[in-house]
């Protein structure tokens, strides 16, 4: 007697079909992403909004695991939390990330690498960002602090929460930076909808991370800055540095959109908070630290 039961293989195959044919019938990411971003009168793509990095990468741009603090003292089995952070707890711990480094290692020179070293060894004392100083580039975008991107066809304008720090991104080349500073003179162009900007003429004394990573006042970037949907930007940044770095090495990661209704910037100048740790010593009576 036959069975009444028939096949399912032919069905699977019929439907396998159709899920190609519908797949090629979908439009690819590229003809999406230029559909579906938003755009400014002139065509170009809308990058106007408050942005932000997610992830772990501002502790440390390079894969790493999970870590008790960046500053660390000898302890009576493995290095514990140094004496000035202990108190934190977790919370002065550092989170794991697969980091935003293509290729994962930054490619130093011995010297270059020996520096970072002595950074991370004296992370507290040495850290630009503990004490407020500006961030630079590429560090401020994947700080976790938002930042605002403000675009017309004449101008380009980044603010940043961290700091009250601000990029005004030239269109027209002005020539060679006149001063060296913490953010760099930026110098921007489109390349199809791409904006691509070139950032020169740094102090040599920012960092990429928490972690000592660094590099020199010699130092080039060139940013891209890439829309794939209305809500995130692809960022990347390519390094050129030959004081530091053995090769051009690039950072890749996405921005994203922040939708909340009403969302602005906060302010965070951060001067006042470090008064006492930069100049505490200063005071007529310095507070003593033991009482």
């Amino acid at each position: 007697m036959k069975s009444s039961v028939r096949s399912p293989i032919p069905t699977i195959r019929r439907a396998g079909l159709g899920i190609i044919i519908a797949a090629a019938l979908l439009p690819s990411p590229a003809h999406s992403q230029a559909e579906d971003i938003p755009r400014t009168p002139s065509g170009r793509p809308d990058l106007n909004g408050i942005w932000q990095a997610l992830g772990n990468a501002h502790w440390d741009i390079e894969p790493h695991t999970a870590r008790p603090a960046l500053a660390m003292q000898p302890g009576p089995v493995v290095p514990v939390p140094a004496e000035e952070v202990l108190a934190l707890g977790a919370i002065g711990a550092v989170p794991a990330s697969m980091g935003i480094v293509v290729d994962g290692e930054i490619p130093y020179l011995p010297e270059a690498l020996e520096q970072r070293e002595e950074n991370r060894a004296n992370y507290l004392e040495l850290d630009p960002e503990i004490k407020c100083y500006l961030p630079g580039v590429p560090r401020g975008n994947y700080m976790p602090f938002p930042f605002q991107i403000f675009q017309s066809d004449q101008k380009f304008f980044i603010a940043y929460e961290y700091a009250g720090g601000v990029r005004d991104i030239y269109l027209e080349d002005p020539g060679p930076p006149e001063v060296d500073s913490w953010m760099g003179q930026s110098v921007g162009h489109w390349e199809g909808d791409t904006f691509v900007v070139r950032v020169n003429g740094f102090n040599g004394q920012t960092w990429f991370d928490r972690a000592g990573n660094h590099h020199s006042p010699s130092m080039t970037v060139e940013e891209r800055y890439t829309m794939t949907s209305p809500y995130h930007i692809l960022y990347e940044a390519t390094m050129e540095d030959a004081e530091t770095f053995s090769r051009p090495w690039m950072i890749r990661l996405p921005l994203y959109r922040r939708i909340e209704e009403n969302t602005r910037l906060g302010q965070f100048k951060c001067v006042e908070f470090v008064e006492e740790l930069i100049y505490g010593d200063l005071r007529k009576n310095p507070i003593d630290p033991e009482n």
